[in-house]
């Protein structure tokens, strides 16, 4: 058994019985394991992962032991960490440090416990590791061959980084990898967050009017499940082509100081600090709930709801609700943490089965010195391996697509009629 810090080992039978349930649905990750598994191709690897340490997460973790590699890991949320998910994970051989509702002060020294391990792969939600690593540990800095990232507030940094000049290695985007964007944030986001909040809140939200803050792929899909449960959309986005977009799409747009007063549901989906601010607040009514699905808990301004309150109370698990000073009661989800995460599972299983196949590849590529020839910088992750992992699921689930013809092939290379 591995080295860890974590709530109760004494959870793991709990926790292994959820990895065993989500395997059986990950066929794409259960290939890539049959794949590797003779060649064992991390053999010597150590692959350091910040990461939301669910049921998913897990099978990825002990994949990537099971190849070979030693593998420590922390969990990128202090609400989206299971405590029997990470006692599994020690049984499984997983250095693996966090428990649910560490402090901000315990989450980096778990940063910094899994950065001790030396990795030379690295593979990030959010790129705490990345950053980490670069301000506190540049002599650890030679020794790592590359790392990947699977969010979109987590390239934001990385690009960051690269444009001015500090970040030392390459980096592989997971995020925008089709088989990831197209999916888990569309598809992804868009169940989980409203699974989050029926969970949390058991409310309906057929009739409700749902301000969508934010339309990328994560808002698209949570304004599309929204309305397919029959509430009225509102979307507040600062891209004149999103927003155009948004009410071609069938919903209305406009500035949030506008649907503060509408909204019943307020969703962020912008990975940017103060979406929702003081001057929202004053103007929304009695009851309103608030979550947000952004990486980090800044897009709702705690604070601010904090100076307006007389009180906060907490009426059910999940929900801060602060009594204003005027008797609205504002209720927000999760602590302004990920709604999908802390308040519930996640994505769904097969979601994270595509994400974290690429993740597995990609790391891949960083071991086996694919990126060794790439100066410091953010990469796209190859489209053969792109591709690859979506004709596994494919072929998993009996789905057969079209081929080209040698003609149709010649004819697609030409320019002439």
């Amino acid at each position: 058994m591995a080295e860890y810090e974590i709530k109760d080992i004494n959870l793991a039978e709990r926790g292994q019985k959820k990895i065993d349930w989500a395997w059986q649905y990950m066929p794409s990750l259960q290939f890539l394991y049959n794949k590797y598994r003779a060649s064992q191709p991390f053999k010597g690897a150590t692959i350091a992962a910040c990461l939301h340490l669910e049921a998913k997460t897990a099978n990825l973790l002990i994949t990537l032991t099971k190849l070979g590699a030693t593998v420590a890991a922390c969990g990128s949320n202090p609400l989206s960490t299971q405590d029997d998910i990470c006692a599994a994970l020690a049984k499984n051989g997983v250095h693996v440090y966090s428990h649910r509702g560490m402090t901000t002060d315990e989450y980096f020294g778990y940063v910094r416990k899994v950065l001790g391990y030396k990795p030379n792969v690295i593979i990030d939600d959010g790129a705490d590791l990345v950053a980490t690593l670069h301000q506190e540990f540049p002599e650890l800095i030679p020794n790592v061959l590359g790392a990947s990232e699977e969010t979109t507030s987590g390239v934001k940094r990385l690009k960051a980084m690269s444009n001015q000049g500090v970040l030392k290695f390459p980096v592989l985007d997971v995020n925008d990898a089709l088989s990831k964007y197209l999916f888990d944030n569309r598809y992804g986001t868009g169940q989980s967050v409203w699974d989050g909040f029926i969970r949390t809140t058991n409310m309906i939200v057929a009739g409700k009017t749902v301000v969508i803050a934010g339309y990328g792929w994560c808002g698209r899909g949570a304004a599309l499940r929204a309305a397919g449960f029959g509430a009225h959309v509102i979307v507040t986005e600062i891209d004149p082509h999103r927003a155009c977009e948004a009410l071609m799409d069938g919903f209305r747009v406009m500035s949030m100081e506008k649907a503060a007063s509408l909204g019943d549901i307020f969703l962020t989906f912008t990975g940017n600090i103060h979406v929702i601010r003081r001057e929202h607040i004053a103007r929304m009514k009695n009851g309103v709930v608030l979550g947000n699905a952004g990486h980090f808990d800044v897009e709702i301004s705690k604070p601010d709801l904090s100076a307006m309150a007389n009180h906060v109370e907490h009426l059910r698990d999940n929900i801060d609700t602060y009594v204003m000073k005027d008797g609205r009661r504002i209720n927000l989800l999760g602590e302004g943490r990920l709604t999908n995460l802390a308040c519930a599972d996640g994505h769904p299983i097969e979601i994270m089965d595509l994400s974290f196949s690429l993740q597995l590849e990609s790391a891949l590529q960083v071991y086996t010195h694919k990126l060794a020839d790439k100066e410091p910088g953010i990469y796209p992750v190859p489209e053969d391996i792109d591709k690859a992992v979506m004709e596994s699921k494919l072929a998993a689930l009996g789905i057969e697509i079209d081929v080209m013809t040698p003609e149709q092939v010649d004819y697609m290379k030409s320019w002439q009629e």
